[in-house]
Parts: structure tokens; C-alpha cells; sequence
């Protein structure tokens, strides 16, 4: 319901003239709801008149505030509020406003959202954000079969400037801010976070944009042959064949007046640098305090690169969603083709998703841009773009006949997918038995599968595995605990308590407050174990870390021997897998989306290279419907972002590279998981964004003297 707010009347006579001056009406959303309906997750919260402090549990990054009441927000125009980082570390948080308990219990694409977005604070930032509620939707449907396509924002989010609108504020029952603290290693909080001033203000609504008035049928199709959204205009969209020629034309140009950094040699290694010994491979090295590369020839060198070199960068899928895409080409037609070329590495997550049918968008417009022989230009131009933008590296889940030109050294990923344990999440896969003869296995016929690249000087080292979840400190061993009996690593974990407990199931019972009757029994169960046995399980968790890292080592050490082995790309993670995984790998690895590395800091004891396999910043100015993980104003502010963040790379002893992700724009309709960023130093349709590359050239060119040099 919607409810009545007192406003300021000031009364003011000035030459017998009373004027009087209304304040805006607005509804104090934190003021005005019960306290017992404001409640914390994770965290302790104190409300101070319009505001709430939130103080995450002691070890906990995440934690949330959430409004509960019933609200009509349909006179009312907007909604603002205010964050504030009270903390020395990054904090990333996401408000909604729902009208669904679903939001707590599913995925984040399966409750009816309201509105929501996502915000990067720094340090002790303190940030006003306000959003403008639209006019009611003239057509509901459309954006209704927008929200069912696996897009994560749609071009409705696009225009209403936030991730996504129901259309319906008349019954909000819950407004949620949820925060995440992106302290990499760190558990300790100073003072938490705060919202405050969060209110709705009475008033007229802008109008809706003249696209989104559009009915179902005037606007779809939205997408034009090209891949590129229909209804806006950008800086250097492309509108014909002859656009594309043109734009290749002025990229020519400026790869002939910036060829690269003259420092370097063949492998982008600093040739003016100090001299190491030169193995023919590459390997790591601390010299004056810092971790390098050393490079083939003996150079020093740093990991300057992107991740998915390929033509194939803007893939989407058709199912379903046809509708959305002008003229498709015909079967048996000249551009059919690109309905079946697909991306090596990403093409089982097409396939465990039961995608049947996509269209490689970014493919169709490098043959327009370079003939049959795309695949070849493309390739030989993206050695040149490299080199002339700064870069010296082609990271993993790339073109492999790219890699293969042996023109820039270049990193590959292969992944174990072997015995899975079940229950153990993850983002892209489940965690895989270690025990499994299939773990070791899989990775020994990979190994053997790259026998040409494992040959390749170019050839950098491999990570194995991409953003597992390694959960808390006792998951995984507690998550095998109910695995069923077939599970090798099951078995194990009864051997392991066995010994402990000298083969007494009555000392275990003891300890754990269970009452199984035998090891047998305890091997069949597959129930959630008592609290008391967490120490138990911490004790068995890290020997599964110890046995998934050692078994990467030891095939590594048989199969490739002197090839650098670089790690998992750890995303999060605690940090006992972390500690454990620096034993046996080469390098960390770590995908750190943040903008800045000022205060990386490695676990007590630990002195390793590490290697960033992703970052990225993006924004919606230019034709796309989502910027990213982290989101910047305009292309400017996202080159300025990219500077920054290698340069405080750069400057930190311990990382030896950085990794863009990705190489080009994702789909601007979504890959097989809905993604559809703008993330690229190219677009759809392969052309520069050129303030991006002029970010790239003024770290790139000039990195190995800010590494040197650096304090």
C-alpha cells in the first residue's frame, strides 16, 4: 500500500508576497518500515534512523539486508539510494526489489524480478544511486519473450538502465541489497557497509524509448544481419558490406603507423632487459625482488594477453528465438556455413545445455570483411593487432590454428572431466573424483592429444580446470561423505577414518554423535553428516585438495615434462585450497574482477608467481545490452579502467600477467549461458574499439619499464 509522507511547507514573505516552496514527496523506504522487517543475511545489522549498517560475520564476504513489506510503487517515479564502503576492500553489490520469496530459494534467472543492478564500490566509496522507474510497458509481451530468451540483460535493460523490469510495481514485497567484499585472501572486516536514504520519489516518469513502444510485432525482428541491435545508432556501427571494407581500410592505417614496442624479440621478452639463462622453454624466475617469466631466448617476460583469440566470439544460440534475428540465411546458402562452425573449448557447454541450433555472427562478418580465406587473414591479423597493440600473449580457450602460426607465445586450458562427485556444484562442471582412475587418465589423453604444441617453444605452459568450487573448508570431503558407495573417493574417506579410528565405529560414533553400526553402514549413507563431524571432515577436505593437485603434478611431471603447469584459475576459493594448490602447481592462477590489484596479498608462507586468467570492465554505449562483471560509464572510462588495472599488475612483485577477457564482444544476443557483454577490444563485426586500443599501447609498450622500475 502506499502511504502517506508529510512534506516541508516553508513559508517565506518577502515585500508582502508569502511564497511557499513544497519539498518533493517521497516515501523514506528504511524510516518508515517496521524494524522487524528489516533483517540481515551473514550479518549483524543496526538501523539508525534512514540508514542500515551491515557488518558481515567474522570470515564471511557475502552478506545482505533485505526490506520485507508490501508496497505500491506505481505514483511514484523513482527509486534512489545511497552505498557506502565503510571497508578497506573492493565491495560488489546487487539490489533487487521483487515481488517473489523465489529470489531467495532459485537461480537468478527463475523469479520475477522487478528491478535490479549490480555496483563496484572501491575503498571507503561512497555512492548516490538513483534509478528511473519507466512508464508502464505499452506492450508487456514483448519484453515478457525477451525475458525468456537466456539473455542476462535484454535490450529493455539496456534502455531502462538496469538489468531487468517486470513491469509491475504495484506489489513489491521485497527489497534486497546483497554485497559481496572482493578481499581475495583476507577474512577480517573493518566496519562493514551501509545503505541509507533509500526512498521512491513522487512524479511524472520519463517517457518510454520509441523502441520499447514498439508492439511484438514491429519489434521483432531486433537483430540485424550482422549481429548488431537494430533500433540505436553508435560510433562506427556498421550498416553495409561496403562499412565493413571502409573500417578495415582505417584499421590497416593504423597498424601501419604503430607496429609495436621495438624492445622486444620474437617472443615479446624485454631484449633490452637483463639476460637469464635461456632454455628453450619457458619457465619462472625471481630477479631484484619480482616474479618474471623468463622467455626461450632468456629474456625477461610478462604475460600481456587476451583470452578467446577466435573468430567464433559471437555465437548464439537460434532455439526458440528465431524471431529475434533479421534474415537468416537460407539452407544451403552461401552464409549457411556459419551455422555450424563452433568454438572447440565452449562447444560441450552447447551441448550440456541441449542447444540445438546457433548462428556464428562475428564468423559470418570476418568472411564479408575477408573473403573465403577468412580464417587465415583473421589469424594472420590478430598476430599483427597483438603486436601493435602491446600485447605478447594469446591466452587460453583460443583458436588452436591460431596458437599454432607460432608468431605469439600463447597459454591453453584443458579441463578433467572424468568421475564426478555429485553434489559438488560449480559454475561450469562438477568437482571430479581424484581417485577416479578416469581423473588421471583424462588428463594424460589430453596431454597426449597437444603433442604438437607440447613441442612449441610459442607454447607457454597449461591450466588445468577453470573457476572450480572448492566451497569452505570441510565441502568437498563432506559432500563425498554422501556421495554414493561406487564413488572411489567414498571409499577413501572410510579408509582414512578407519585408520584413524583403529577400526573402531564406536570411537567414531563417539566423536561424531552418529550411531552407525558399521564402516559398511557409514559407506552406504548418504545423508548430511552431524556438526560434530566438521573437524573430522576439514582433516579429509584438504587430503582431496592435496590428491587433485598432485595427481595435475604428477602426470605433468611424466607426460610434458619442464612445461609450466599453471594452476586451476581460481575464482574465489578458500584459502586452505589455495596454500595446498601452491605446492604442486607453478604458478597461482586467479580470475580477479576488481579494479585494481594495489592490495593483493598471498596467503602466510606463500611466495608464487601469479597469473590474472580474466579480468574485464564494460559498458553500454555502443549497441550492447550488458557491460560486463564490472560496469564503467563509456568506452573512455573502460580503457582508463584497463590502463589502471595492468599498471598496478605491473607494479606487484608477485603477478607476472594479466589476462583480458575477452579477445572480441560476446553475442549482443548471448552465448550458451545467456552472457552477452561488452568485453571486447573488437565488436560483432571485428572492428577496433580504438580507445581500447590506445589504453592497451600506453601500458603495453612501456610495461616492462613500469615492472622494472616499480617500487
Amino acid at each position: 500500500m502506499k502511504r502517506v509522507v508529510l512534506f516541508l511547507l516553508a513559508v517565506v514573505a518577502v515585500a508582502a508576497v508569502i511564497a511557499v516552496v513544497v519539498m518533493p514527496r517521497g516515501l523514506k523506504l528504511i524510516e518508515e518500515t517496521p524494524r522487524e522487517s528489516i533483517t540481515g543475511t551473514k550479518a549483524a545489522i543496526e538501523c539508525d534512523g534512514n540508514s542500515v549498517w551491515v557488518m558481515p560475520e567474522k570470515g564471511i564476504h557475502e552478506s545482505a539486508v533485505m526490506l520485507t513489506g508490501k508496497w505500491n510503487f506505481a505514483d511514484y517515479k523513482a527509486i534512489s539510494f545511497t552505498l557506502e564502503n565503510l571497508d578497506k576492500k573492493p565491495l560488489r553489490v546487487t539490489f533487487r526489489m521483487t515481488n517473489s520469496d523465489k529470489y531467495f530459494k532459485s537461480s537468478r534467472r527463475s523469479f520475477q524480478e522487478t528491478v535490479g543492478d549490480m555496483y563496484y564500490l572501491a575503498p571507503y566509496e561512497r555512492r548516490e544511486v538513483v534509478l528511473d522507474f519507466p512508464e508502464p510497458l505499452q506492450h508487456p509481451d514483448v519484453e515478457a519473450t525477451l525475458r525468456k530468451s537466456p539473455m542476462r540483460y535484454t535490450p529493455y535493460s539496456s534502455e531502462f538502465g538496469f538489468a531487468s523490469y517486470s513491469g509491475d510495481l504495484t506489489d513489491v514485497r521485497y527489497i534486497v541489497f546483497q554485497a559481496t567484499y572482493l578481499a581475495l585472501f583476507e577474512t577480517s572486516h573493518e566496519n562493514g557497509w551501509r545503505v541509507s536514504d533509500l526512498k521512491v520519489v513522487e512524479g511524472k516518469r520519463k517517457v518510454n524509448p520509441k523502441e520499447v513502444q514498439l508492439s511484438h510485432d514491429e519489434f521483432f525482428p531486433f537483430i540485424d544481419c550482422y549481429g548488431q541491435y537494430k533500433y540505436n545508432e553508435w560510433k562506427n556501427k556498421i550498416h553495409s558490406d561496403e562499412d565493413l571494407q571502409k573500417a578495415r581500410e582505417v584499421e590497416e592505417a593504423d597498424l601501419a603507423s604503430h607496429v609495436g614496442p621495438t624492445d622486444r624479440n620474437k617472443y615479446g621478452g624485454w631484449a633490452s632487459g637483463p639476460r637469464q639463462e635461456a632454455t628453450g622453454r619457458f619457465y619462472f624466475k625471481k630477479v631484484d625482488g619480482k616474479w618474471w617469466f623468463v622467455d626461450p631466448e632468456g629474456c625477461l617476460w610478462w604475460s600481456h594477453g587476451a583470452v578467446r583469440v577466435t573468430p567464433s566470439s559471437a555465437l548464439t544460440p537460434l532455439d526458440d528465438r528465431r524471431e529475434f534475428f533479421e534474415n537468416l540465411p537460407e539452407e544451403g546458402s552461401e552464409f549457411a556455413q556459419f551455422y555450424y562452425t563452433h568454438d572447440l573449448l565452449l562447444k560441450p557447454y552447447y551441448t550440456a545445455r541441449n542447444i540445438k541450433e546457433t548462428y556464428d555472427f562475428s564468423s559470418a562478418n570476418c568472411y564479408r570483411k575477408y573473403g573465403k580465406d577468412y580464417k587465415q587473414v583473421y589469424g594472420e591479423l590478430a598476430h599483427r593487432r597483438l603486436q601493435s597493440w602491446g600485447l605478447n600473449t594469446i591466452a587460453n580457450s583460443s583458436d588452436k590454428d591460431i596458437c599454432l602460426m607460432s608468431k605469439t607465445p600463447y597459454i591453453e586450458r584443458l579441463e578433467v572431466l572424468a568421475k564426478e562427485i555429485k553434489g559438488s556444484g560449480g559454475t561450469w562442471w562438477r568437482f571430479m573424483d581424484p581417485w577416479d582412475p578416469s581423473f588421471k587418465q583424462c588428463i594424460i589423453d589430453q596431454l597426449k592429444a597437444r603433442e604438437k604444441e607440447l613441442k612449441d617453444p610459442y607454447l607457454v605452459g597449461l591450466f588445468v580446470d577453470n573457476e572450480l568450487k572448492w566451497g569452505d573448508e570441510s565441502f568437498l570431503a563432506a559432500t563425498i561423505a554422501k556421495n554414493p558407495s561406487t564413488l572411489k573417493a567414498k571409499h577413501e574417506l572410510i579408509k582414512h577414518y578407519k585408520a584413524k579410528y583403529k577400526g573402531d565405529i564406536k570411537a567414531l560414533n563417539a566423536v561424531w554423535g552418529t550411531s552407525f553400526a558399521s564402516w559398511q553402514a557409514l559407506l552406504q549413507n548418504e545423508q548430511e553428516l552431524p556438526k560434530q563431524s566438521h573437524a573430522d571432515l576439514v582433516e579429509f577436505n584438504d587430503l582431496v585438495i592435496h590428491k587433485y593437485f598432485r595427481n595435475c603434478r604428477e602426470v605433468f611431471n611424466e607426460y610434458a615434462p619442464g612445461l609450466l603447469y599453471l594452476g586451476c584459475r581460481f575464482a574465489g576459493s578458500n584459502k586452505k585450497a589455495i596454500v595446498i594448490g601452491a605446492q604442486y602447481c607453478d604458478a597461482i592462477s586467479h580470475n580477479f574482477y576488481r579494479f585494481s590489484l594495489e592490495d593483493y596479498v598471498q596467503p602466510e608462507g606463500i611466495d608464487k608467481p601469479l597469473i590474472v586468467g580474466e579480468f574485464h570492465f564494460g559498458t553500454r554505449d555502443r549497441g550492447m545490452f550488458h557491460h560486463s562483471l564490472i560496469e564503467v560509464a563509456n568506452q573512455e572510462e573502460r580503457a582508463k579502467a584497463y590502463e589502471a588495472y595492468v599498471r598496478s599488475a605491473l607494479e606487484h612483485p608477485n603477478i607476472v600477467g594479466t589476462h583480458w577477457h575477452q579477445f572480441s564482444d560476446q553475442a549482443t544476443t548471448g552465448r550458451f549461458d545467456g552472457e552477452n557483454f561488452n568485453v571486447g577490444f573488437t565488436d560483432v563485426c571485428d572492428t577496433p574499439y580504438y580507445e581500447m586500443v590506445e589504453a592497451l599501447r600506453n601500458v603495453g609498450y612501456d610495461m616492462y619499464n613500469i615492472r622494472a622500475n616499480a617500487k
